[in-house]
This record gives C-alpha cells, sequence and structure tokens, in this order.
C-alpha cells in the first residue's frame, strides 16, 4: 500500500464538516487514542460499469451503529448525513474506485477509563487502495503462518464489534507472520480452532464443499464473507457456515481462501510451509473470485451497491 503522502486526497469529513487532509486531527488525550474506545468500518467503492458504487454500504452503515452499543456510543448523525457526507467526500475527491474509512470514538473532554462526558465523535476517510495483499496474491495466493496469538473470546470483549482497541490483536498475529516471512497470520481462538485472518474470514474447500467458521468461534461476521456465501449457494455449493475447524484441518484442505472488505477474495497456498492443494489457486476459489470481480465490476445487483 503507498503512503498517504504519495496518494492525491486532500479532504477528510470531520463531525460535519469537510476539512483539509493536513488539518484533520485530534487532541493528544482523545480517550480513544489511550484505551482504543472507538468502531470503524472498512469500505470499497467500485467504478463499476453503471458507475461508482458502494459495495454494501447499508449492511456496513448498520454495523458500525451496532457496534456501537456494547460501548454506549452514540452517533449524532443518522444513517442519511453519514451517506450524504461520503458521497460528497467522494466526489469532491474524484473518487470511483476507493476504500472509505467511517470511524466513531470517544474524543477528548477526560481521562479515566470511563468515558464519562467524552464527545462521540465521527469521521469519514476515503483513499485509492488496491489489492490488500498485493496484486500477486489474488492470482497466485499468499503464505500464512498459524499465530501464536489466540483471538479474544466474546466473553471477554464483544468479538462481533468492530473495535478500533482489538485491532491490537490483529496487529501482533500479523507482524508476527511477517518477521517470519510470511505475508499473513491465521489467528485461533481460546479452544484452538480456527477463528480468522487478523483482518479476513477464512474458508476451507473439502470435496467441493466449502466451509467456514461460525459466529461462535469468535469472529467478526463479515460482509464480504456472507457475499460469499451467497455466491457460493448460487452457484450449487454446498456452504457450512457454522462450523468449528480445527487447525490440522488447514493442512489437509483442498483449498483456503480468505475475505474481507480489504482482501477481497484471495487465496491462500501454504499454511506454515504446508503446501495446501496443489499450491495454486484452487478451482473453487477461482470460479468464487472470478464470481466476486464480475459482480462488483458490472455493478448489477442493485441491493448490494449504493451509486454516488
Amino acid at each position: 500500500m503507498a503512503s498517504f503522502s504519495e496518494m492525491d486526497v486532500d479532504t477528510i469529513w470531520m463531525d460535519g464538516e469537510f476539512r483539509d487532509w493536513e488539518d484533520a486531527q485530534v487532541h493528544v488525550l482523545t480517550h480513544a487514542l489511550h484505551y482504543g474506545s472507538g468502531v470503524f468500518e472498512g469500505v470499497r467503492a467500485y467504478d463499476t460499469d453503471n458507475g461508482p458504487a458502494i459495495f454494501r454500504w447499508e449492511e456496513h452503515l448498520d454495523r458500525l451503529y451496532e457496534s456501537c452499543k456494547p460501548y454506549d456510543l452514540e452517533i449524532e448523525y443518522t444513517p442519511e448525513e453519514l451517506t450524504e457526507a461520503t458521497e460528497e467526500l467522494l466526489d469532491r475527491q474524484d473518487l470511483a474506485s476507493c476504500y472509505i474509512r467511517p470511524i466513531a470514538y470517544y474524543g477528548y473532554e477526560s481521562l479515566g477509563v470511563s468515558p464519562g462526558d467524552c464527545p462521540t465523535d465521527v469521521t469519514i476517510a476515503a483513499w485509492p487502495w488496491g489489492a490488500y495483499l498485493g496484486e500477486d496474491a489474488l492470482q497466485n495466493g499468499v503464505e500464512v503462518m498459524v499465530s501464536s496469538w489466540r483471538k479474544h473470546a466474546s466473553s471477554q470483549i464483544p468479538t462481533n464489534a468492530k473495535t478500533t482497541g482489538l485491532y491490537v490483536n490483529s496487529m501482533l498475529a500479523g507482524e508476527e507472520a511477517r518477521r517470519n516471512g510470511f505475508t499473513e497470520a491465521i489467528v485461533l481462538n481460546k479452544e484452538g480452532n480456527v477463528a480468522e485472518g487478523p483482518g479476513e474470514n477464512i474458508f476451507l474447500v473439502r470435496d467441493d464443499e466449502i466451509y467456514t467458521p461460525g459466529l461462535s468461534e469468535s469472529i467478526l461476521d463479515g460482509i464480504t464473507r456472507d457475499t460469499v456465501i451467497t455466491l457460493a449457494e448460487e452457484r450449487g455449493y454446498t456452504v457450512h457456515d457454522d462450523v468449528s475447524i480445527s487447525r490440522g484441518e488447514l493442512h489437509t484442505a483442498d483449498e483456503l481462501f480468505f475475505t474481507g472488505s480489504a482482501a477481497e477474495v484471495t487465496p491462500i497456498r501454504k499454511v506454515d510451509n504446508v503446501e495446501i492443494g496443489s499450491g495454486t489457486r484452487g478451482p473453487v476459489t477461482e470460479e468464487l473470485q472470478s464470481a466476486f470481480f464480475d459482480m462488483v465490476e458490472a455493478g448489477d445487483r442493485e441491493e448490494w451497491f449504493h451509486y454516488v
């Protein structure tokens, strides 16, 4: 990913105002900076055949507001207002295909662990972003390792809220993998079963049937995960979306792949230096990946696209 200084972006929406990119700042004593008390979304817009469109925007907004609930964050803006702000943000920066980051967080007022009277601040940024794990990864797949760091349980912290502070866990797992020469990690839950990647859901293919960990396995209920399940079922595949997957099953899978708003559909070719299947993108993964990219290029499913 290119650094922000290399990108042609100049505007961010903050608390009802458009600000110059360099001026979009927070106080050093902002509550969320110290305690990770924020929630966010990662959303892609695509330059489809029918024009620029945000993919599954309504579902992402719904999850943003739902993620606020465990933390008593109250967004003062309606979904319609956030949508209007996002549309104008893309227009101001002439962005047709991009990544969008809405974030809501406890701001600056006091610095006890309790947020007290800290306001809920809301920011939306957008910038160009290509393949999250690299262009080569989409075709040839990535090599990953099972991290020594475990995913926290939902009895400890809500796993289905997309919380800023929780991504310290993801950062630790991902950086451990990269220090050891891998592109990405796979994280196990506290029971030792497969949970997900640091920023992705995971799918396993065996005997032309598709398996993915259920919500009880401490995963985020991914929107791209749901998209791929739908695309697979429409193509006649049996999808088991509420299973437990052991670590050992990763090594004996016919195919593995990640899904996510950033990662889209990315094959996994090796786990812990063990080759998966033939060591290349498998046929089921390729079919679903093609179906996904054909769909976002065409933009022909009205229920999934918000045109801007």
